[in-house]
């Protein structure tokens, strides 16, 4: 059963399938609260009202540090703000994604393809965890805002060469935890507090807008499942998940086929999303009819970057398989310090 929100009329269907596109819990600024106190006296909004409110403050504090938080001081910062008129509340500083090097294949097709062939090379090279991450970034694959400063989170955020630049320019970046309340004074963090003011605008963007929800079979009985089964491709992954359901009648198939890559959070997640990615690409090549789909989908860039550079190369597979397996001894060490210490 569902209702109208307009009329408020209720309907009644019969479905064969139930596709759930709520499991993923999406939650952005503009349609949720914030997490934290507001004291009346204190001006707070989501970054969708920064177009209309922008030029009625004298300073902004932008309220967290992912994508949107991103997007709200390059608004700011493109509108001609000043960055020593913007605080940029961070309570975790991200790995990112370089956009110049995942760009679809019909306008990029070297720089996708060397990007990844390269950051394949560094992952099977890596020592322990810390040196992955240095030779994936020292490869372009992954950048960071503040050099001195090593990341806690990656949630796959792209920026481009110029935004990240833009975003340097702020220089005052608060890194002491989240915020617990925002009073007409101060601004209460996990780590201390800090001053504002009525004639600041707080920009709420600390929702958590992909949560790292549990994985759950996609296929189960009469419910399909909606979630990633490549790494934050949500979009890709939900046309790849119905053309399963169109294409294979065996449920074990389609759920061996559709394994959710859970959407990351920590930085430790990039190498879990990683290796899932590489796994599910690694079963849909050995299935002709599905690369056959995947070389035709628009909605893919991916597919194509593979297979070509498989003919080119001759050695895809012994990459990726390398890199499966040091990915797989990283994080059993990882799993099983985490146990130690538990």
């Amino acid at each position: 059963r569902f209702s109208s929100l307009a009329s408020g009329i209720e309907y009644e269907v019969e479905a064969q399938f139930v596709v759930d596109a709520t499991y993923m819990d999406v939650r952005v600024p503009s349609t949720n609260a914030p997490g934290f106190a507001v004291a009346p006296e204190a001006a707070c909004a989501p970054l969708n009202d920064l177009p209309r409110m922008a030029g009625r403050f004298e300073r902004y504090a932008v309220v967290g540090a992912g994508k949107t938080g991103m997007d709200a001081c390059l608004f700011l910062l493109s509108h001609d703000v000043n960055p020593d008129r913007i605080t940029w509340i961070a309570p975790r500083d991200a790995w990112l994604l370089d956009r110049a090097n995942i760009q679809p294949i019909n306008r990029f097709p070297e720089r996708l393809n060397r990007g990844f062939a390269m950051q394949m090379k560094a992952i099977s090279a890596a020592q322990d965890i810390n040196d992955l991450f240095d030779r994936v970034a020292a490869c372009g694959q992954l950048l960071r805002l503040d050099p001195r400063v090593r990341p806690t989170m990656y949630r796959c955020a792209t920026v481009t060469a110029a935004e990240l630049a833009q975003l340097r320019r702020i220089e005052n970046v608060v890194r002491m935890g989240r915020v617990r309340r925002i009073n007409g004074a101060s601004i209460v963090l996990e780590q201390g507090e800090i001053p504002t003011s009525p004639n600041t605008l707080h920009v709420h963007c600390a929702a958590d807008g992909l949560a790292r929800r549990p994985p759950v079979p996609v296929f189960n009985g009469s419910r399909i499942t909606l979630q990633a089964v490549r790494t934050c491709q949500q979009v890709f992954s939900a046309a790849f998940i119905a053309h399963a359901q169109a294409s294979y009648e065996d449920e074990a198939t389609k759920n061996e086929l559709c394994r959710p890559v859970p959407h990351p959070n920590a930085d430790i997640d990039f190498l879990r999303a990683t290796l899932q990615t590489t796994l599910n690409q690694a079963r849909w090549a050995q299935d002709e009819a599905l690369q056959r789909w995947l070389r035709h989908a628009r909605l893919d860039a991916f597919s194509a970057v593979a297979s070509a550079e498989k003919e080119q190369a001759g050695s895809s597979p012994e990459r990726a398989m390398a890199a499966v397996a040091r990915l797989r001894r990283l994080l059993a060490e990882a799993d099983g310090a985490t146990t130690a210490r538990a």
